[in-house]
């Protein structure tokens, strides 16, 4: 385990207590979960200590944990000739816009966001779970790291996270008419819409989406020289 890095997990412990709902490392980095309400408090903590002086505020993202863990790829099915993966029928996103799984799971929605201390040459990960039920709100961390205006915005956008406080929240991606937020993974990767031009109308029109759901499968050839041939394989 990384040194610096698990002395930083334990000053995190040590400094903020219950504050702070975790401290974990793995792999060389230090994640930290923090509740929505001292979200506020410990980040401008991390920022204006000398002890962590988390000056940067490399990136903000949102995360969707619907169907965490589950993949329509299965590599432990693939086969060496033909189709190069077993697939499900059906995986995430491959449905209709009617047809959208609506189950509620716990933590479904974080905001997850990484540090950067210039001083200590040290890197921290956050994340805030948004609540199960009614809106997704988390507070803005504008008013302490002002480079997190854009990347709320793009997570409220893409997933519909409401950050309390942010002095301009709006889509950033998307149009100002569209409907759903499409990293959702309940939001199909077809869309639920399409734009056409309508030269009847002479203007450009929305319409129901025309594609099919559908899962597209690469097949692989294994016979070129990555894959040896049975039975001419070389020293």
């Amino acid at each position: 385990m990384n040194k610096p890095q698990t002395t930083l997990a334990r000053q995190l412990q040590e400094h903020f207590g219950e504050a702070i709902q975790s401290v974990s490392t793995a792999c060389g980095e230090t994640t930290c979960i923090i509740g929505r309400d001292h979200w506020l408090d410990v980040c401008r903590e991390l920022r204006d200590n000398p002890a962590f002086h988390f000056e940067q505020l490399i990136d903000l993202c949102g995360v969707d944990n619907l169907g965490y863990g589950l993949s329509e790829w299965k590599a432990e099915e693939a086969t060496f000739s033909g189709f190069s993966r077993a697939v499900e029928k059906l995986g995430p996103g491959r449905f209709a816009w009617e047809e959208r799984p609506r189950e509620k799971i716990k933590n479904r929605f974080v905001v997850v966001v990484h540090l950067l201390s210039i001083k200590h040459n040290r890197r921290l990960r956050l994340k805030c779970f948004a609540p199960d039920e009614g809106l997704l709100i988390v507070p803005s961390l504008v008013e302490i790291w002002n480079g997190a205006n854009w990347f709320e915005r793009e997570a409220f956008d893409l997933f519909g996270i409401i950050f309390k406080g942010h002095p301009d929240l709006r889509r950033i991606l998307t149009d100002y008419g569209f409907v759903g937020h499409p990293f959702r993974k309940d939001f199909p990767l077809i869309g639920n819409v399409e734009v056409i031009y309508d030269e009847k109308a002479g203007r450009v029109v929305y319409q129901p989406v025309s594609i099919k759901p559908r899962v597209n499968v690469p097949k692989t050839r294994r016979d070129d020289s990555r894959y040896p041939i049975k039975g001419q394989e070389t020293c």
